[in-house]
């Protein structure tokens, strides 16, 4: 794959480290970066070789948002913050048929911490420091927050964190279940490669059914979500007998 400006794309065996890579900008994200993550959402999507992605950010923080000196070159910071997220990245990596895990350290804010939890799993180094100030700057959490931080932490911590954009750590943010594991800095690429390659291991094909089958449950009441389970496991109960008699 083509090198990128504000993204590093390293793949160790099946599983895809998609790495920001704006350290001196605490990797705020911004149109090129915008640009380098779309294409390579597309590759990831489209190459059957991988079989899992990690997310993680280069330098001192995984991601600090929306970059601000941008602001400048827009009439206002809302058009600004329009222009980076037009294009659908996070539909993008919300389709993915392959475990997405993001490897979080040092600030993960606004914009920062509603990509990683776009990704299905979150770990967090114990120097992770989290909060959603889009409310304070006169807007609203943009890539998503609004509905991802209530759907893991629960209608009255999303509103609160989505309202006061208070900083919480890493331990609390696994309390309310923004993140799933807390590890010690100096482990979190060892503990996230060790996950992908426990998810790497399965099959793609039973990967998205599973994925597709969480996701779009949540919007369900029961017997409609349960109808769906069924009608994806015939789905791959066909595939699998369509394979044996091919072969």
């Amino acid at each position: 794959m083509t090198p990128f400006s504000t993204v590093r794309f390293e793949r160790c065996g099946a599983i895809a480290w998609v790495i920001l890579n704006r350290p001196a900008q605490l990797n705020a994200y911004n149109i090129a970066m915008r640009d380098d993550l779309e294409q390579v959402m597309d590759a990831l999507h489209d190459d059957p070789e991988v079989r899992a992605m990690v997310m993680t950010g280069a330098g001192s923080a995984f991601s600090t948002g929306g970059d601000l000196t941008e602001f400048g070159s827009a009439p206002s910071p809302i058009v600004a913050r329009w222009v980076r997220f037009r294009r659908d990245v996070w539909g993008k990596l919300l389709a993915l048929p392959i475990p997405t895990i993001a490897a979080v350290h040092g600030f993960t804010v606004g914009g920062g911490l509603e990509m990683a939890l776009l990704c299905d799993v979150a770990i967090a180094a114990n120097d992770t420091r989290i909060c959603l100030p889009e409310t304070r700057l006169g807007m609203i959490p943009g890539v998503g927050g609004t509905q991802t931080v209530a759907r893991r932490a629960g209608l009255g911590r999303g509103l609160d964190l989505c309202l006061t954009g208070r900083w919480i750590d890493a331990r609390e943010a696994m309390l309310v279940g923004l993140v799933d594991e807390v590890v010690p800095k100096a482990a979190l690429r060892r503990s996230a490669a060790r996950l992908a390659r426990k998810m790497a291991a399965m099959p793609r094909e039973v990967v998205a059914l599973v994925k597709t089958a969480v996701r779009e449950g949540l919007e369900l009441d029961l017997r409609s979500g349960l109808a769906l389970e069924r009608r994806l496991g015939s789905r791959l109960t066909r595939s699998l007998n369509s394979e044996i008699i091919d072969s």
